[in-house]
């Protein structure tokens, strides 16, 4: 009977389409390349909620799974190159992408052949979140495909977020100063990232203001500050940034505009903290969303 009278709604939706009485709206959509973290912290479901808060439809290309909570990561599992391949393929195959934003690729395969497809389809902008490095400074990525990284990846990317730590691994420099972290950002347009987000550290509780230098592609740089929030909610922080960021892109606006309004979601959802777990909890999208319009 449910089924039945299902079918029957969406017969008088579609006839009511026909006729012009209902204009269904075209949705903006940006996908994440990434993996899941099943506690919905980090990851694709960061990702996703920070689509969804943006208003735009995400889909997500799942590369890897981990098993974790607030506590920690127990397990992980890598995706198959052919059933990632197969996600590239299905969704360029109905869907009109209008960015896309990677996180964990876990491997030098992974990278190939994420890098091979993002060649191959028109997926519209690219946001690269490195995930090399974590925020902590524990590596992510072993050598071989860091390399790939470094040389299939990177060079696609209309904007590249690295963390402070990857930041010292990609240019090799200490970056001590603001002068210094401004040549930073030239080295990575020049290996091929057309605009660079250099992230603020945030690892010092004692700071007051975390800055990011923005190097856009026409060589300025902008900068955007927010005060320092000392909490331990921050799992997913620096994939809600990037996610944003495509988010933003994906409606066709501008860079610097994207990177404000992605400052402005994530201080927002860092700064009012929710209890999710035991430990190091996820940030609050929520907030952001009914604070950052």
């Amino acid at each position: 009977m449910t089924f039945t009278l299902a079918i029957s709604y969406t017969l008088i939706i579609e006839e009511e389409i026909k006729k012009g009485n209902m204009i269904m709206k075209k949705q903006t959509i940006a996908v994440t390349i990434a993996g899941n973290d099943s506690d919905g912290s980090a990851g694709m479901p960061a990702d996703l909620h920070s689509f969804y808060a943006r208003g735009v439809y995400g889909m997500g290309l799942l590369t890897a799974a981990v098993a974790g909570n607030t506590t920690g990561i127990y397990a992980q599992e890598v995706m198959p190159l052919d059933f990632i391949q197969k996600q590239f393929d299905v969704l360029n195959d109905d869907f009109k992408i209008k960015a896309v934003k990677t996180g964990m690729l876990a491997n030098k395969k992974v990278i190939d052949c994420v890098a091979k497809n993002l060649r191959k389809y028109d997926m519209g902008k690219i946001v690269l979140d490195p995930v090399i490095i974590t925020k902590h400074g524990d590596t992510l990525l072993d050598d071989d495909a860091y390399q790939t990284f470094l040389d299939q990846l990177l060079p696609l990317a209309d904007i590249i977020t690295p963390n402070f730590y990857e930041q010292q691994k990609l240019t090799g420099l200490k970056l001590e100063s603001m002068e210094e972290i401004k040549k930073g950002a030239e080295m990575l347009q020049n290996m091929g990232a057309k605009n660079v987000l250099m992230k603020g550290r945030h690892d010092n509780v004692n700071r007051k203001v975390v800055t990011d230098i923005l190097l856009t592609e026409d060589g300025k740089f902008y900068e955007f500050s927010k005060p320092f929030f000392r909490t331990d909610r921050v799992n997913g922080t620096g994939d809600t940034l990037s996610a944003v960021i495509a988010a933003e892109l994906a409606k066709g606006k501008t860079i610097i505009e994207s990177v404000k309004i992605a400052k402005d979601f994530t201080y927002e959802a860092i700064s009012h903290p929710i209890e999710v777990g035991s430990k190091f909890g996820p940030i609050n999208h929520l907030a952001a969303q009914e604070d950052i319009k």
